[in-house]
């Protein structure tokens, strides 16, 4: 419940709202507890005048000739009637029913109530329309009657309710003063409480742009350690960021540097003077292929940057894996023939339960060209000797797992270097294959943020050559339809 409302929350504002409503709400039930102990509190020296007032005039009561008799004196008649405030009623009854004294019209005791000769009762009644105290006791006269003789006297509550008031107003008054007090020392307290969220914003605001470093969780309070935390993760998330847009950068002059020199050298040769039309067109094919490579090198790492941006923009759905793998099969077959390699694919046909991973399609597919690429970049093949590549999509219901294989009849890869190859352009020594270094690099990326794992494992172990089979291991999303 907030009492003071505001277009923007504040902590220090809900903090002091949540202390003040309970107090200010407590106050008027302060106030009626007071009044009703004081009602209690002021009503006891007053019962206790009554109750004596009652013994004494049960002394008062004689019997003569076995007649009851009372006879009150004129000094404590007039001591009962010489109170301004209230007024004093009094009845006597003989023990025969017989009225001695006093006010004829006072209320008896109540019914349910046994006489006792050995206290004095105290109930509230009403006397004229005046709500009163009455105190009555009963007294045994043995020569008057085997009954018992009732005594009465009643006050009106007017001295009780001024005796109550004065000390609600000694008991609150004070509070009157001590209320804004206590608001001003809280109002203080959650100052000095909140300085150190003051500190913390002080320390961050001299902080400089470049300066990512954690916050130090030790110097704030307890409290406010989740935030600060929070916050450090997202400095780190922040520094990887831009630790990998630098590298990113890095690995773009990195690669464009050699394809653009050459482009450079290629134009450098074809200005220089007496070059024969051959020496033009041979620079022009080589200005060609470079644009190419250097175009190639573009298309990659954009790829690299999109894949390392962990695809937080671009949307995920249920993707059949073989539909995807056929796709990119028969992209390829061109470039495949123009190479004299056998390509193909086999396995789950698209549709089959089990072979949907939840990703990003264009990413999946980036991934899956670049391994058919590096296969076709890297397996020898001629007319007479033709390579083979196969990619293939296996699923397993009961391990609950899907493969994507893609292996060739190439060189392979020595052990020592199957961990590097995965390494940003590295490129395998002994080979004259194009390419950037990127491919597989794109391929882990991806794998990754898809849950896969990557191996890699000769196809044909103990022959010459014994190719390459790369495997990725998804867990797979059962579903009997891929759009579900």
């Amino acid at each position: 419940m907030n009492i003071f409302q505001r277009e923007q929350r504040s902590l220090f504002g809900e903090i002091l709202d949540w202390m003040l409503t309970p107090l200010l709400l407590l106050w008027p039930v302060s106030l009626v507890l007071t009044w009703l102990v004081a009602q209690s509190i002021a009503g006891k020296p007053f019962d206790r005048a009554l109750e004596y007032n009652v013994r004494a005039m049960a002394q008062l009561i004689t019997v003569s000739r076995g007649q009851a008799r009372f006879v009150l004196p004129r000094p404590a008649r007039e001591l009962l009637r010489a109170d301004d405030s209230d007024t004093v009623y009094y009845q006597v009854i003989g023990p025969r029913g017989e009225f001695l004294s006093g006010e004829r019209d006072l209320p008896a005791p109540p019914v349910d109530d046994s006489p006792s000769t050995e206290k004095v009762s105290i109930r509230d009644d009403v006397v004229k329309g005046y709500d009163v105290k009455v105190a009555y006791t009963w007294v045994e006269l043995p020569d008057a009657g085997p009954g018992l003789a009732l005594v009465q006297v009643a006050e009106t509550l007017e001295k009780r309710s001024v005796l109550a008031t004065e000390i609600v107003k000694g008991v609150m008054l004070p509070q009157f003063v001590i209320l804004p007090l206590a608001v001003l020392l809280v109002w203080l307290a959650l100052v000095q409480a909140i300085k150190p969220l003051q500190q913390l914003e002080d320390r961050i605001r001299a902080r400089k742009p470049d300066d990512l470093s954690p916050i130090d969780a030790q110097a704030v309070p307890l409290e406010v350690s989740p935030l600060v935390d929070s916050v450090n993760d997202l400095l780190l998330r922040l520094t990887e960021s831009i630790a990998t847009q630098k590298r990113f950068l890095a690995d773009a002059a990195h690669q464009l540097k050699t394809p653009l020199a050459g482009l450079r050298m290629q134009a450098d040769l074809a200005q220089l003077e007496g070059a024969s039309a051959e020496d033009l067109k041979q620079s022009l094919r080589q200005i060609g292929r470079a644009s190419i490579r250097a175009t190639h090198s573009v298309n990659q790492l954009l790829a690299l940057a999109r894949a390392e941006s962990n695809g937080s923009a671009m949307p995920r759905m249920l993707c059949d894996l073989a539909e995807l793998t056929m796709s990119v099969v028969r992209d390829c077959v061109p470039r495949a023939l123009d190479k004299h390699i056998d390509l193909g694919y086999e396995g789950t046909q698209p549709g089959t339960p089990g072979c949907t991973v939840l990703g990003n399609a264009t990413l999946l597919k980036e991934m899956v060209r670049n391994l058919v690429d590096n296969a076709i970049n890297y397996t020898p093949s001629s007319l007479d000797q033709p390579g083979v590549i196969t990619a293939r999509v296996l699923t397993d219901p009961f391990g609950r797992a899907l493969v994507l294989q893609v292996e060739d009849s190439g060189p392979g890869v020595p052990e020592a270097e199957r961990e590097l190859i995965f390494q940003p352009f590295y490129r395998a020594l002994g080979t004259e294959a194009d390419g950037s270094g990127l491919g597989l690099p794109i391929v882990l990326e991806i794998a990754k943020q898809n849950g896969a794992s990557v191996s890699l494992e000769d196809t044909h172990p103990g022959q010459h050559p014994p190719g390459a089979r790369f495997v990725l291991r998804f867990s797979a999303t059962l579903a009997t339809d891929p759009q579900a």
